[in-house]
């Protein structure tokens, strides 16, 4: 499959999930002209390639007045009627016999309430089904299926059935007022008590010669940490250290300025040598 056929294939899906509902796994009703399109066209299995087409697990359907009528088209279609036996019932509420085309209208009535894709063959049925909301449409060319993309109609019928959702009912707004009205007396019952309460404090108050607001102590300035402090220094020791270390630094200064000088008895004892 392509990859614009597949982007336009999950666009459809997409809209008829948002909009209407539908859900996985998806129903597909076959009438007689698709199932013997598939045998015909050798498009086995008939889920698998559907279920490529809608992008999710699907269920297969039929009705019994379907199946009637490939009985009664003779034993060319008898492989179309023996896939068809393969395929889910759909209940059919009519009474008696219908033709498959007005079976399946029956089944989908004015709204598709159970949420089935139609695949079908019947060009005129396929254009019929674009003036319902909510059915989209499968059908065959060859060996390939394709999904109808929303008509006109359908897309116009959802973004109006978004803005009634996106409205007040009569019933809604009348709900919605009464409940607001019940919820303002009962704050205002609960405003009334609050404030009667509250007289009966101040009363309480006075006669006990309490202050309206509480006293708290007033904090002051305290002194520093005393562990956080560091120690004085003796100055006394301090300085006679400090006298010392520069007596013995000029002492040493003086000891490395004295030379001593050689003398006579050095220089004969060089001499004998």
């Amino acid at each position: 499959m392509k990859v614009k056929k597949q982007k336009r294939h999950r666009r459809a899906v997409r809209f008829f999930t948002a909009c209407f509902g539908f859900r996985q796994p998806y129903k597909v009703f076959c009438d007689g002209t698709f199932i013997h399109h598939l045998i015909a066209n050798r498009v086995v299995p008939a889920d698998t390639a559907i279920s490529t087409v809608l992008g999710g697990p699907v269920k297969l359907f039929t009705s019994r007045c379907v199946v009637e009528e490939l009985k009664r088209l003779g034993p060319s279609f008898s492989e179309s009627l023996e896939a068809a036996h393969k395929l889910m019932t759909a209940r059919c509420d009519h009474e008696g016999k219908k033709s498959a085309e007005a079976c399946l209208i029956d089944i989908v009535g004015e709204n598709n309430p159970e949420h089935f894709f139609v695949a079908t063959q019947d060009a005129d049925l396929r254009k019929k089904f674009q003036e319902v909301p909510g059915v989209p449409l499968v059908y065959g060319l060859r060996n390939a299926l394709f999904l109808e993309q929303p008509s006109t109609f359908q897309h116009e019928f959802a973004k109006s059935s978004e803005a009634r959702r996106s409205k007040l009912s009569e019933q809604e707004r009348e709900a919605l007022i009464k409940e607001t009205g019940h919820i303002l007396e009962t704050a205002e019952i609960g405003a009334s008590a609050d404030e009667h309460e509250g007289a009966k404090q101040d009363v309480r108050n006075t006669a006990l010669n309490v202050k309206d607001r509480p006293q708290f102590k007033r904090k002051r300035a305290k002194g520093p940490n005393p562990l956080s402090c560091l120690k004085k220094k003796n100055t006394n020791q301090a300085a006679s250290v400090s006298k010392g270390n520069n007596a013995a630094d000029a002492s040493e200064v003086n000891r490395s300025r004295s030379r001593k000088r050689p003398t006579k008895k050095d220089e004969r004892r060089k001499w004998l040598w």
